[in-house]
């Protein structure tokens, strides 16, 4: 095995209720069946509407129909078999946008899936199709997740077959994972993009060659005028193309190539720019804070990031962009919403704050590895009154006093510090005020017990809770969060409680008997969880209800091969996805048997993290970008 085990996830009990003793005879509802096909069923979830098919015979006809008249279909939470797909498929007869795990299907269960009803098709972790199967595609919006073993030159001369094919593609993602070092990404300069393109991503991409591609665009193809909008009269007589959203995930970004971009997409509403250079970037070939500049040409810019990654701990950042740089940013890019800004490592509080202040809408912040921000630049920048998600990521200079500023926001839902070390209990008297906080992520936090504790006697409706690497946490915070935590013990259904030498049993036990909604969670490199905490796992809690999707026990070192035998029915009812990297389970267990008798299962031995982020991500540290 690879990344995951060549199987899906969880098996039909687990996501449809058991029922004893048959069918149960047809019942009457006071509604109507329209009315509860149309209005109800509709804003249910598949899985939701399965339960309910195995209620009577009355509720299995409805769903029957309702199915029938879907208008999309998303399969991505488990990956489905080609004898599966073949069953599903013919029911979808109104169905128009479909979202499927491709992980086992080949070329023929795929090609079943097409048909001239189709507009949105969603092919996610294609590992076992070949890119033959590209040529047959042709819908209005297509995003592709696709492995890299076969050679680049036959994945792009079916990539342009493809396109050639999709007159009237509006939206294209193509993703391809495993591409080597030396031969980096997407040849994408030859590529024939349809006029009617306004969203494209790629991902990973030679700088050159898309730059290419867009002096190709900008030459080569005029926008019909009546295409151009009428508050884009200023631009009418430009020659480039009408794309709206790009993203890029290149092995460098440069000032060309962001001339390149802004000369060519003036109309620009959403860049998403990411680097992973395995070099340190010399000039030309780097962005400055004249690369900077040339977002002035995009006066409909909302949506901005420019990330340069950690790939491979490499500790590349921008060196040759500072304050100057965002100064001249801020001036020119004030109707942004959203930013997120990584590896800006010469940019202080003067040059964030400016941006901040100019950037009246926004609602979206994230800063990763800003190694000179510190609390001051939430000073004076009346941040706390629009912010919806802000995130702050190894910026080691931010300390608790920056989550005072956002003590009476109203809006917040989302707050992450994750490896910002100098966060500690004083965050949580401020975190606990934001009574619309959903997420939080404090790993790395220098947080204690007596911090969790505050944090259990809020309101807050917190969904998923990262602890990661609070190693000062021990199981009495967690069991005091939980079984003091009116609210929080029914609303958290993710939680991350990896790397902290503090949890034992106790915490996991108070986990599973306290934690309601609890659906995902991580307790890698917890060095002291023995097998027990896996039978408290395996079992759920005493009234049978399904309890974990999703459950990392990476180099939890303790559990021994007895465990094995948890793994088999009627154990870990509703487990989709399970990590066991580095455990003695990885060589003692018999995975392909375990998957055969649970064919809803998928079980990854190489580490990943939770979900594998669905095993398509190119490296496996958990702060990787």
């Amino acid at each position: 095995m690879k990344n995951c085990s060549k199987r899906p996830c969880v098996e039909t009990a687990a996501v449809l209720p058991e029922i004893s003793g048959g069918a149960p005879p047809r019942e009457s509802f006071p509604l109507p069946d329209t009315v509860i096909v149309d209005e109800i069923f509709r804003r249910l979830e598949l899985e939701s509407l399965c339960t309910l098919a195995c209620v009577c015979r009355t509720l299995r006809s409805m769903v029957s129909h309702s199915v029938s008249t879907l208008p999309s279909i998303d399969l991505s939470a488990f990956s489905p078999n080609g004898d599966l797909l073949r069953h599903i498929v013919p029911r979808l007869r109104g169905v128009k946008s479909v979202t499927i795990n491709c992980l086992h299907l080949d070329d023929c269960s795929v090609s079943s899936i097409l048909g001239p009803h189709i507009q949105e098709l969603n092919l996610l972790k294609c590992a076992s199709l070949s890119f033959h199967v590209l040529a047959s595609i042709g819908e209005k919006i297509l995003v592709l997740e696709l492995a890299g073993e076969s050679s680049s030159e036959i994945l792009r001369r079916n990539l342009i077959k493809m396109l050639t094919n999709l007159l009237y593609l509006e939206n294209l993602s193509i993703k391809v994972r495993k591409i080597e070092r030396d031969e980096y990404g997407l040849a994408c300069f030859d590529l024939i993009l349809p006029k009617t393109l306004k969203f494209l991503k790629l991902q990973p991409v030679n700088e050159e060659d898309v730059r290419d591609l867009l002096q190709k665009l900008r030459y080569e193809r005029e926008i019909p005028r009546k295409m151009v909008n009428s508050s884009f009269t200023s631009y009418s007589g430009f020659s480039g193309f009408a794309l709206q959203h790009l993203s890029l995930v290149l092995d460098v970004i440069s000032d060309t190539l962001m001339a390149s971009i802004t000369s060519t997409l003036p109309f620009l509403v959403e860049l998403d720019l990411k680097d992973r250079p395995y070099s340190e970037p010399k000039l030309p070939h780097d962005l400055t804070n004249n690369g900077l500049q040339f977002l002035a040409s995009c006066r409909y810019l909302t949506h901005l990031s420019i990330v340069r990654s950690r790939l491979n701990y490499y500790p590349f950042s921008f060196k040759r962009i500072n304050d100057m740089g965002l100064l001249l940013l801020a001036e020119s890019c004030i109707s942004l919403e959203s930013v997120t800004l990584g590896g800006f490592s010469k940019v202080t509080d003067a040059g964030f704050s400016s941006l901040i202040r100019a950037s009246q809408n926004l609602k979206e912040l994230e800063i990763r590895n800003a190694p000179l921000l510190s609390d001051m630049v939430f000073h004076d920048t009346n941040i706390a009154s629009s912010l919806v998600e802000l995130k702050l990521r190894s910026c080691n200079l931010i300390t608790s006093e920056a989550t005072a500023e956002l003590a009476s926001s109203s809006t917040l839902e989302v707050l992450d510090t994750y490896s910002c070390r100098s966060i500690a209990d004083l965050c949580l008297d401020y975190i606990s005020h934001l009574s619309t906080l959903t997420s939080l992520n404090l790993g790395g936090a220098d947080i204690t017990d007596s911090g969790l504790s505050v944090l259990s006697k809020s309101d807050l409706p917190l969904t998923n809770l990262c602890l990661r690497g609070c190693t000062r946490v021990t199981d009495r915070g967690i069991i005091c969060l939980l079984d003091n935590g009116v609210r929080i013990k029914k609303t958290l259904s993710s939680l991350d409680v990896g790397n902290m030498p503090g949890m034992s049993d106790r915490a996991i036990h108070a986990i599973v008997s306290s934690a309601e909604a609890i659906t995902e969670l991580s307790m890698r490199y917890c060095y002291h969880v023995t097998d027990a905490s896996f039978k408290t796992l395996a079992s759920g809690r005493c009234n049978g209800r399904i309890l974990l999707q999703k459950l990392d026990v990476c180099h939890c070192i303790r559990f021994s091969a007895g465990v094995l035998e948890l793994l088999q029915r009627p154990f870990f009812r509703g487990l989709r996805w399970l990590g066991v990297g580095s455990t003695s389970l990885v060589k003692k267990a018999d995975f392909a048997a375990i998957c055969g008798m649970r064919p809803w299962l998928t079980v990854c031995l190489e580490g990943c993290e939770i979900g594998c982020r669905d095993g398509w991500q190119f490296h496996k540290h958990y702060d990787g970008d």
